[in-house]
């Protein structure tokens, strides 16, 4: 168990968590699988292939339809968040963790795979968070915390690549660091970090990740974003992610320790599935003793929403149909900013909508055994061996990334000699790697190469014993820096928002603490470029800061434009100042349906009045729109204009429990005098003990209402639920099975 303990209804507090930083130890070390849960039954469902449930979530929104069940798909679920300040990613990652995530991948700053150590302290960061030990440290305590309180381990991520990448796998060994990008291939190709360094590095950091039991994921992934066209380097994805999965073996790494990054290559309008299918089938032939984690398409997202939520639920069929061990998930706003805390969120809630809504899916379809799919894959996997053996003619890797073979923009083995070149004898990092003497001695744990240690009488199995452990066993070595600058630090930033911290001031925010960012949709009649004109004019009108259109779709030409405007509120809400209304009370409906099949009810319905207003009344009672027929009741409508006296003339005539008046016109308080008319009619014909009545409509006060004679007002906003309950609970009071106060809710439980 965590020494902090979080309560759902209190947010966590981050100055907690870097208390004592240099006092933490990680509680374990390794990946964690999802549990299965075989023929789950939940709800009134039963389930073919999901996880263990969790101890504490956020189901999905239709899950109140369903007795609120939140059932897990088996697949591990990974978030990635980037937010450059990793006090506000804490937050995020247990809102995630909350909704399914047990991958949490924290992004690094893309400028530190040049820096050639450790950072230290905590800065800010741009496009990514610094990899630090103490953020490393902060978040892996806060998630022991997050994992207590949603009930099942989540595995935390980050990236062993750059030209540091030996000291940050120590760093992430020391610190029980759960899984890891490590491919020497992003390195050369992405960052022209020298081949033969690359190498040697990411020999050392496999070696750590395997005695740390690190899962390692590749960067194969990356040709796909950076291809001209990427459906066309699927053959050499196959090679890229074969040679880093075998060099890892042969390092030490397990094969169930080996996941390959891997991402369905094209997107619609493509046939994508008629595509990217085979090449999952042929990766998974040539691949199938490694663990597949399936990233979702970046190349070809715009900035719309929709269409990225389309693209990747496309994508997650494809994970279906060839059993993916992880599925990555990429926020929906990939194309437009660094990721907001709703879509990190809405990610998660993506991937477990699609693969839930695909339970045993694969007990009822099988991919078939011919046709264009094993023809297509068969293909896809001649094209690999072919470029692998070109490679090995050339003279081997180094040599082919000389001669410009990867992410070239043809399909192989055609070229267009436009691919990423990299020369032996160059790239950073160049001229730094020197053989060993016979004499070197590294008393460390885990250790690639050669390391004579029986000089000293050293056993090569145990080097470390020599110096009665290494930091992986005596964790007292490891020293812990706080801050290096103290300007830019989280103490400095926690400082600034500390009002927005303690709840006495309230911001709206997407990415950081009181950034008071807000989103507004809207439709402009008018072409993009004058649609985006007066989105800005009026965000200027609203009182925005920087309003920035972060989206723009076609309605049609001539007709008009779908905006999707951000902007910063520049004022804080007090919370103490506002008057917040009780929660609605809702029975559940199972006490609803029991009361009337035990007590039927007949109830009279009517718009009163010269009132010609149906829409709210007949969503109160039709069962379609969860109105009150759903649970028994049954409805007498009269119409609109209905007069008063023929309301309660039908009441008599049905023999009627309760009347239900609509009424939306309001001048000269026409709906309270109408209200009042009903009550002293019910009285004038000697049925007002017998029939309950309520009033409602857009401008009805409860309050008010109540004071006209009638038993309750519902305003707006009033649901079929609302109406429901307190027809139950109002005939139950009047039989005497419940008190003045009493929720039938609670008399049940007791």
């Amino acid at each position: 168990m965590s020494d902090i303990v979080l309560k759902h209804n209190e947010k966590l507090d981050v100055r907690e968590i870097i208390k004592d930083l240099d006092k933490y130890e990680p509680r374990r070390r390794g990946w964690h699988w999802r549990e299965p849960a075989p023929d789950l039954q939940m709800g009134p469902f039963v389930y073919h292939d999901v996880s263990k449930p969790l101890k504490n979530s956020v189901g999905l929104p239709p899950a109140k339809f369903f007795g609120g069940i939140d059932p897990q798909p088996m697949p591990v679920i990974t978030t990635e968040i980037a937010s450059g300040r990793f006090e506000d990613d804490i937050r995020r990652m247990r809102m995630a963790a909350w909704h399914g995530a047990d991958h949490i991948m924290v992004i690094r700053h893309m400028g530190q795979s040049h820096i050639d150590g450790l950072m230290e302290g905590t800065p800010q960061g741009i496009g990514g968070i610094p990899v630090t030990r103490k953020q490393v440290r902060a978040q892996r305590k806060a998630l022991d915390a997050i994992e207590d309180e949603v009930g099942r381990p989540i595995n935390y991520h980050s990236y062993v690549s750059g030209v540091a990448g030996p000291d940050v796998a120590v760093m992430f060994a020391e610190e029980g660091i759960n899984g890891a990008h490590q491919d020497p291939q992003y390195n050369v190709l992405y960052r022209d970090i020298n081949c033969v360094r690359s190498f040697v590095d990411a020999c050392e950091s496999k070696k750590i990740m395997a005695w740390a039991d690190i899962l390692q994921i590749d960067g194969a992934h990356n040709a796909n974003a950076t291809a001209r066209e990427a459906w066309k380097v699927m053959p050499e994805l196959i090679v890229q992610h074969s040679i880093n999965s075998l060099f890892s073996e042969k390092v030490g790494i397990k094969p169930q320790n080996i996941s390959l990054s891997t991402v369905p290559p094209s997107a619609t309008p493509a046939p994508c599935m008629y595509l990217d299918l085979p090449y999952a089938v042929a990766l998974r032939d040539i691949c199938n003793r490694y663990k597949m984690r399936a990233q979702q398409n970046t190349k070809y997202i715009c900035s719309s929403v929709r269409e990225a939520t389309v693209t990747h639920v496309l994508n997650m069929m494809i994970s279906k149909l060839t059993s993916a061990d992880i599925q990555s998930t990429i926020t929906p706003d990939e194309g437009r900013n660094v990721p907001w805390h709703i879509y990190n969120i809405e990610a998660c809630d993506n991937a477990k909508q699609a693969l839930i809504g695909m339970d045993g899916l694969m007990e009822m379809v099988e991919l078939k055994k011919d046709g264009p799919l094993r023809e297509n894959a068969r293909e896809i996997k001649e094209r690999a061996l072919l470029f692998m053996q070109e490679i090995v003619e050339v003279g081997g890797y180094f040599q082919a990334v000389q001669e410009g073979f990867f992410v070239d923009s043809a399909k192989y083995p055609a070229r267009n000699g436009d691919g990423i070149a990299r020369k032996i004898e160059g790239g950073i990092g160049y001229g730094f790697i020197f053989e060993r003497e016979d004499d070197y001695m590294a008393p460390v744990t885990a250790h690639f190469g050669y390391n004579n240690v029986e000089q000293y009488g050293g056993d090569p199995e145990n080097p470390s014993a020599l110096i009665g452990g290494c930091t992986f066993e005596d964790r007292s070595k490891i020293v812990f820096i706080e801050e290096l600058d103290e300007n830019d630090c989280v103490a400095r930033r926690l400082e600034k928002v500390e009002n927005y911290l303690d709840g006495k001031a309230i911001k709206p925010e997407m990415e950081w603490c009181g950034d008071g960012v807000v989103l507004m949709t809207m439709m402009v009649p008018a072409n993009t470029r004058t649609a985006e004109a007066v989105a800005l004019e009026i965000g200027k009108k609203l009182g925005l800061d920087n309003p920035e259109v972060t989206s723009k779709e076609v309605m049609q030409e001539a007709e008009g434009t779908r905006i999707e405007m951000k902007g910063k509120v520049p004022f804080d809400v007090d919370p103490e100042g506002l008057e917040i209304p009780p929660e609605p009370h809702h029975l559940p409906d199972e006490i609803l349906y029991k009361e009337f099949k035990d007590h039927p009810m007949v109830v009279v319905c009517g718009t009163v009045g010269e009132d010609e207003h149906s829409v709210g009344m007949r969503e109160i009672i039709n069962i379609k729109h969860g109105g009150i027929e759903k649970w028994g009741i049954k409805v007498n409508y009269l119409g609109t204009s209905v007069p008063v006296e023929k309301l309660v003339d039908a009441a008599v005539e049905l023999n009627a429990n309760a009347i239900c008046a609509s009424t939306i016109i309001s001048h000269d308080n026409i709906h309270y005098k109408n209200m009042k008319r009903i009550n002293e009619l019910a009285i004038e014909k000697g049925i007002r003990d017998k029939v309950i009545i309520t009033a409602g409509g857009t401008q009805v006060v409860p309050e008010d209402a109540r004071k006209t004679g009638i038993d309750e007002g519902f305003g707006r906003d009033s649901h079929g639920i609302d109406v429901a309950t307190f027809l139950c609970e109002e005939a139950m009071r009047r039989r005497g099975e419940l008190g003045p106060d009493e929720k039938a809710d609670e008399k049940f439980a007791k």
